[in-house]
C-alpha cells in the first residue's frame, strides 16, 4: 500500500484524509499543518495518525505519495524540490478531482448493490415459479415459489441438470432454438399442471448464457380470473403498478398511439400526458427510430436500442415487447432507461486516466498526424526502430514533433510498461546534468541528501530516456554519455562503483551534428554511436498536405484547452496557411490557430481569413549571384558543394519536387537527399 503525507488540514486536506482512511487505498502516515485546531490534526490524532506543524519533521524517503492541499505553489515547489527522486508530489485539486471519483466509483458500486438486492428481493418474493440454467442446461437459480411448486428444496437442485429436476422441461429446446415459448403447458411429476413461459438469455453481442422459466400453478390462475371480472379493476390495478414505478413506461395500442405513461417517463422525457396520449408513437422521440412502431410490425421484443427522447434529447436505452393477448396483437410496453449519468461519470473517469497518463508517455503513432510521403517514410522508420533496442536519433527542426515520436517509438516498444524519462539538455546547467543524468553518493558535494541519489538513468532502467537537445551537451558531458553508450553502465557523482543499467536511448537535436563536428564542439565518436538508428522528420513546409489534417486535430486540442466550440477552417483561411512556410513548424501553426480562437467571438465557429490576420510571411531571402570573376578565389571544396547545389536544384525540377524520384534519380538514400537540401538551404527553396 502507498504511503501518503498530507500537506493542509483545512477543509480540503480533512476530506482527503477521511476518504484516504475509509477506503484503505493508501496508508496516510502523517498530516500536517501549521494550526494544531485544524479539522484536519484533530482527525488525525483520533485515528491515531502522527501530526505535525512541519513538513520537514515527517517528510521520510519512503513516502510515496504527497499531497499538497495548502493552495500555496511556493509550498508545491518546495516539497517537489525537497523530496525524494521517487516521490509523487500532486496539488489538492488534482488529488480533490481523484478522490471525488473515487466517491462516486463508491456510490455507483453501493446503487448497484442496492439494485441487485432489491432483484432479488423481487425473484424471491414473486408468486410466480421461476427457474434459471446456464448454457450446459444445469439449475443455477430457484425462487422459493419454484421450490413449492416442484416440491424439491432449492439447495438439492442447484448444480443439477434441469431433466433430473423436471422431466419434462423445455428448457434444454429453448437453448437450442434461442426461441421464446410462451404460455406452455407442463405437467410436473408431483401431478401438478404449470403454465409456463420459457425465455432464452442472450448478451448484447448476441451470445447465449442460459434460459429461464416462469410457470404458474393453473388452479391458481383459474382462481385469480374468477376473483378479477370486472376489466375496470383490472385496469385500475395496472395502472397503480405502471405508476408507482421508478422505471419511465410507455405504452401504445396495436395502431401505434400512446395510451399509458408513468410519472417516471413525465419526469425523464419532459413530456406530459397530453403530449404523449393518443399522439403517434414517435412523439416522444427527438433521434432514433420508433421501436413501438418495429415492434408492431414484427412482434418480436427489442431491447437495448439507443434514442434521445424529449426536447433536451435524454439518451436513453428502451426494452419493448409486444402485448399478445389469446395470438392477437394488442399493442406494446416500452421501459426507458436513463443512460446519460453513466456516460457523464465515464466522461469524468476518462478525463481523470487523461491526467494520469501525463505522468507516462503519453502519445502513440495514432497520436501522429501525417500522409505525406515524407511523414510516411519518418513513421514507419520509427516503427521499426520501436521494435528494436537500438539508440535512436530524432532529427528535424525545432517545433516538428520529435518529442511526439519519441512518445511513440517507447509506447510501440517492449519497454512501454517501464518508465519513459525525459530530459531537456539544454535546460539543465551543466553543473547540475551529471548529478542529475548519473545520480551522486553521500557526500559528493555540499547540500548533497544523505544516502545519495539515484539518477535519471537509473529511474528510466528497462525503460527509455529521452535526451532532448542533445546538440547542446558541453564536451566533459558528451565524453561521460559515450561511456555509457558504451559500457551500458553508470557511476554516480563521487563514486568510484560501476552500475549496470538497461535503458533505450532516444535523443533528438536539431543542430547540425555533421557541422559540429566540424566545427569542434560535438565528439565524433559520440555521432557514431547515436546515428545509428537516425529518423529525419520532415518540416512542415516540406509536408504542406498534411496542413488541414493537423489544423483539424489542433483545432479539437484547442477547443478543449480554451473551453471553445469551433467546428472548423474555412477554405480561404486554409490557403492562406498553406501559401506560409512555417519557420517554426507545427508548434508555429498551434499558436497562429490558438490565436485565431481567442480574438473569434463566442458566437463564430468557424475560423476565418481575418482571424489570423496576425500572421505574416517572412520577407523573401535575397539571393546574390555568385560571379564567375570571384569564384576563381574560393577554395575547391566550396566550388564543388555550390555545382553539387545546383545539380540537386535542376534534378529536383525536372521531378516536379518529388523528392524520391529526385533521390533514385541522383542514385542517393532519400535521407541522405533530405540532409543535402537542409546544407545547402533548398529545403526551403524547393516550397516557394
Amino acid at each position: 500500500m502507498k504511503k501518503v503525507l498530507i500537506v493542509g488540514a483545512g477543509k480540503g486536506g480533512s476530506a482527503l484524509l477521511k476518504m484516504f482512511h475509509e477506503t484503505k487505498l493508501m496508508d496516510v502516515v502523517a498530516i500536517v499543518d501549521r494550526n494544531d485546531d485544524a479539522p484536519g490534526i484533530k482527525a488525525a490524532r483520533d485515528m491515531g495518525i502522527q501530526t505535525s506543524n512541519h513538513w520537514r519533521d515527517v517528510l521520510t524517503d519512503d513516502i510515496d505519495i504527497i499531497v499538497e492541499v495548502t493552495g500555496d505553489d511556493e509550498v508545491f515547489t518546495t516539497l517537489r524540490k525537497a523530496s525524494a527522486a521517487h516521490t509523487v508530489v500532486i496539488p489538492g485539486d488534482i488529488a480533490y478531482i481523484i478522490a471525488q471519483l473515487v466517491e462516486e466509483k463508491e456510490q455507483l458500486i453501493a446503487t448497484l448493490k442496492t439494485a441487485t438486492t432489491k432483484h432479488d428481493l423481487i425473484f424471491n418474493s414473486t408468486h410466480d415459479g421461476m427457474v434459471v440454467i446456464d448454457e450446459r442446461g444445469f439449475v443455477t437459480h430457484m425462487n422459493p415459489s419454484a421450490e413449492k411448486m416442484i416440491g424439491k428444496r432449492k439447495k438439492e437442485v442447484i448444480g443439477s441438470h434441469i431433466l433430473h429436476v423436471i422431466p419434462a422441461s423445455g428448457l434444454p429446446r429453448v437453448l437450442q432454438t434461442r426461441e421464446v415459448e410462451l404460455n406452455q403447458e407442463l405437467l410436473l411429476e408431483n401431478g401438478k399442471k404449470m403454465i409456463t413461459t420459457r425465455i432464452p438469455l442472450i448478451d448484447e453481442n448476441g451470445k447465449l448464457f442460459g434460459a429461464f422459466a416462469v410457470f404458474k400453478d393453473i388452479t391458481e390462475v383459474v382462481h385469480l380470473a374468477e376473483e378479477v371480472t370486472n376489466l375496470k379493476e383490472i385496469r385500475t390495478m395496472l395502472e397503480a403498478i405502471i405508476h408507482s414505478s421508478e422505471e419511465a413506461i410507455s405504452v401504445v395500442d396495436e395502431y401505434g398511439n400512446g395510451i399509458l405513461i408513468n410519472p417516471a417517463y413525465t419526469k425523464l422525457t419532459g413530456l406530459s400526458e397530453e403530449e404523449v396520449i393518443g399522439k403517434p408513437a414517435t412523439a416522444d422521440i427527438s433521434e432514433g427510430e420508433s421501436m413501438h412502431m418495429k415492434v408492431l410490425k414484427t412482434r418480436r421484443p427489442v431491447r437495448g436500442a439507443r434514442m434521445k427522447v424529449g426536447p433536451k434529447k435524454r439518451d436513453v436505452v428502451v426494452n419493448v415487447a409486444p402485448i399478445i393477448v389469446d395470438g392477437v396483437l394488442k399493442g406494446s410496453v416500452g421501459v426507458i432507461h436513463d443512460v446519460s449519468e453513466i456516460e457523464q461519470l465515464t466522461s469524468e473517469l476518462q478525463r481523470a486516466r487523461q491526467i494520469i497518463r501525463t505522468l507516462e508517455a503519453k502519445y502513440s503513432f495514432d497520436d501522429i498526424v501525417g500522409t505525406s510521403e515524407e511523414m510516411m517514410l519518418a513513421i514507419e522508420q520509427a516503427k521499426l526502430a520501436a521494435k528494436t533496442p537500438a539508440t535512436i536519433l530524432l532529427r528535424g527542426e525545432s517545433g516538428t514533433g520529435k518529442e511526439l515520436f519519441a512518445h511513440a517509438i517507447h509506447n510501440a516498444s517492449d519497454r512501454k510498461y517501464h518508465k519513459f524519462v525525459r530530459v531537456n539538455c539544454a535546460a539543465i546547467s551543466e553543473s547540475l546534468l551529471e548529478s542529475e543524468l548519473f545520480g551522486y553518493e553521500e557526500g559528493a558535494f555540499s547540500g548533497a541528501r544523505r544516502g545519495g541519489k539515484k539518477g535519471l538513468f537509473e529511474e528510466a532502467n528497462n525503460g527509455s530516456i529521452f535526451l532532448d537537445e542533445i546538440g547542446e551537451l558541453s564536451a566533459n558531458m558528451q565524453a561521460k554519455l559515450l561511456r555509457v553508450l558504451q559500457e551500458k553502465e553508470i557511476v554516480r557523482v563521487g563514486g568510484t562503483k560501476p552500475i549496470p543499467i538497461n535503458v533505450r536511448v532516444i535523443a533528438a537535436t536539431n543542430v547540425h551534428l555533421e557541422k559540429a563536428i566540424a566545427d569542434g564542439t560535438f565528439r565524433e565518436d559520440l555521432y557514431y554511436r547515436l546515428n545509428r538508428m537516425p529518423i529525419y522528420i520532415p518540416p512542415l513546409r516540406a509536408r504542406k498536405q498534411d496542413i488541414p489534417a493537423l489544423c483539424e486535430r489542433l483545432i479539437q486540442k484547442l477547443n478543449q484547452d480554451y473551453g471553445r466550440n469551433v467546428e472548423g477552417i474555412t477554405d480561404d483561411a486554409l490557403a492562406y496557411l498553406l501559401s506560409y512556410d512555417w519557420p517554426g513548424n507545427v508548434r508555429e501553426l498551434e499558436n497562429v490557430l490558438g490565436r485565431a480562437m481567442i480574438f473569434m467571438k463566442y458566437n463564430e465557429v468557424i475560423i476565418e481569413r481575418k482571424h489570423i490576420s496576425l500572421l505574416h510571411k517572412p520577407k523573401e531571402q535575397e539571393h546574390v549571384s555568385s560571379h564567375e570573376s570571384s569564384a576563381v578565389h574560393k577554395p575547391l571544396a566550396v566550388l564543388v558543394e555550390q555545382y553539387e547545389a545546383k545539380v540537386i536544384e535542376r534534378v529536383l525540377q525536372s521531378c516536379q519536387g518529388n523528392k524520391t524520384a529526385a533521390a533514385k534519380q541522383l542514385g542517393i538514400s532519400i535521407r541522405n537527399l533530405y540532409y543535402k537540401l537542409e546544407k545547402y538551404g533548398l529545403d526551403k527553396k524547393s516550397m516557394q
